[in-house]
Parts: structure tokens; sequence; C-alpha cells
């Protein structure tokens, strides 16, 4: 927001002084373009269209929105839908809602999924192929995805240059699930106990954040009780993981 004020009031595009002044109304245009634009073309190309721009996010989407050759556009029926139904559009991946908590203000409690919050395994993740829609725990029986095995696997081989750390990677993506079987269970208890050390590190940091959260004034702070939510959501999600984790070992 602050390059995008900057720009405005260097004169590009024109606008009065006191419209270009006014850090309220321009914030106020700023998350409009932010929220309710289509890209057409990745990184090049982003439009706002009327009555479009107006459809809310479902977990399971059942319109498209596609632009033509001549840049009109286009909201096309997925599957059938019945009269009277709402319609809705993807806003974002529906197994990871913290994105789109951040950027549009909701939460999607309807997520079947929540990323495991491994932030500081994104260079392993790069190295196995896995993006945050794969490194899934379960919002309803804390289900903790094969992925989420390999990637906390994978790190510790890596952070211990141990001999199998290469065997383990082209084992991933060689789809070879006879190596990878028998690698997991070799470092089983190495594992289970860095996910216990993640899990539990996680719980605690989720519950400094829903204290502060509760500490700020909600007349001044109206997003306070979504953001509560959302912890809340992660919270429950990562305590479903950790007697899991525990019932194993």
């Amino acid at each position: 927001f602050g390059y995008f004020f900057s720009a405005l009031n260097r004169g590009n595009p024109p606008l009065s002084p006191q419209t270009a002044g006014s850090e309220d109304l321009v914030k106020w245009a700023y998350n409009v373009a932010l929220t309710r634009h289509q890209i057409v073309l990745a990184a090049v190309e982003k439009k706002i269209s009327p009555l479009v721009d107006m459809f809310n996010h479902g977990t399971y989407p059942n319109v498209e929105i596609t632009y033509d050759g001549e840049g009109n556009c286009l909201a096309n029926a997925m599957n059938d839908i019945a009269a009277g139904s709402l319609l809705t559009v993807s806003l974002g991946d529906p197994s990871n809602p913290s994105p789109m908590f951040a950027k549009y203000g909701f939460l999607d409690d309807d997520s079947p999924g929540i990323f495991a919050k491994a932030v500081n395994h994104q260079e392993e993740m790069k190295d196995l192929g896995y993006g945050f829609k794969d490194v899934l725990f379960g919002t309803a029986s804390g289900e903790i995805a094969p992925q989420v095995w390999d990637l906390f696997l994978y790190k510790l081989l890596k952070d211990n240059n141990d001999g199998n750390t290469a065997n383990f990677l082209m084992a991933v993506k060689n789809n070879d699930e006879a190596t990878k079987q028998q690698l997991a269970q070799q470092y089983f208890p190495y594992t289970l106990e860095a996910l216990k050390e993640h899990v539990d590190g996680t719980l605690r940091l989720v519950d400094q954040l829903i204290m502060k959260a509760n500490s700020y004034d909600r007349h001044t702070h109206p997003r306070v009780p979504v953001i509560v939510a959302h912890n809340e959501l992660v919270k429950e999600t990562f305590e479903k993981v950790q007697a899991q984790l525990y019932a194993m070992g």
C-alpha cells in the first residue's frame, strides 16, 4: 500500500491533491482493487468486472470466470446449478485458508484441511516438489497428509547430512513407494519426534496469538473476532493432530 500511495501522490494517474492525499480514501480504493479483481494474465493483466466482482467464495465453486480474446468477461456454470442456489467462485486454495483470510478478511471454515504451518521447511518443500496444498492437516479428524511425513523426514535427513538424503529425495520424485516406506520405517521415531515438536510449538504460538488478539478493543479493532476464529480453527486442528501423534508413541 505504501508504494501505491506514493505513486498516486507523484501524479500518476492525475488525481486532485485532496483525493490522492486522503490515505483513508486511497486505502479504500486499494482494497477494492486488491480484493475484487480477476487475473487475466498472471503478473501482467488484472481486471475488475461489474457484477462478477460480487461473487462470493465457495470451497466447492460452481462458476468459472474467463475472458475471451476481446476482453469480454464470461461467467460459466461448472455444473448444473439448482434454481435459487448461491453462485460462487474460487478466491483461493480452500486447503489453505490463511492467505484468503489475510487478503479478503473472511474465514473459510469449510476448508477440508489447512497448511501444516511448516514455514521453516519451504526450501525442502521446493526440493520435493510439494506446495502448500499438499502439506496438510485435516480439519475434521486431524489427518496427517503423507506429504507431511515426507517433508519432515526429508528435512531431518538433510539437516543431519544423512547418507540417505539423496535416496529419499529420489524415491519421492520417482514415486518409489517401497524405498520411501523402508526409510520412513527406519527413521520413524525421529520423524515422529520432529512432528511433535513442530505441533507443540505451533500450539504454544497460537495460544499467544489468541491471547494477544483478545486483548484488543473490539470497537477499534472490529476484525478481532475473525482473527480469533481463524486462530481457533488452527488450534483445534493442531490439537487433533497432536492427539494422533502422541497416540503413536
